[in-house]
């Protein structure tokens, strides 16, 4: 089970660290990933970061956005900073068992989102 949190509303330019918190006891085998879905558009791959610390990253947060792990806390974050209007989504975590991918239907488990608005 993963529970996202952190999401708010915030000024351009400005940042969220943003929290997903998982169950069970193989989180640190699992690849994380952050995915977001902005009103009527289709769900895209934002971030993820391997077991061992390996991170990917969206060209559109290259540089602005940093994933990171706690394997002890079971948690994932997600910083974003200089935060754009254009990054206004509801933001996803997900786990996959296997490999890494930008691809969604890659992940196995998915948590539920937590809204992040970007005012201009």
């Amino acid at each position: 089970q993963l529970q996202a949190s952190g999401g708010g509303l915030v000024q351009a330019g400005g940042s969220l660290r943003l929290s997903c918190a998982a169950s069970g006891r193989l989180f640190s085998s699992y690849i994380m990933g952050w995915f977001r879905q902005a009103p009527e558009k289709e769900r895209e791959f934002v971030a993820a970061i391997a077991s061992a610390g390996t991170t990917y990253y969206a060209d559109s947060v290259k540089g602005r956005h940093s994933i990171s792990r706690d394997n002890a806390k079971n948690t994932v974050y997600l910083q974003m900073n200089s935060l754009k209007p254009e990054d206004t989504a509801v933001y996803y975590c997900a786990a996959a068992r296997w490999y890494w991918s930008s691809v969604s239907s890659t992940y196995d488990y998915w948590g539920q989102g937590t809204l992040v608005t970007v005012s201009s």
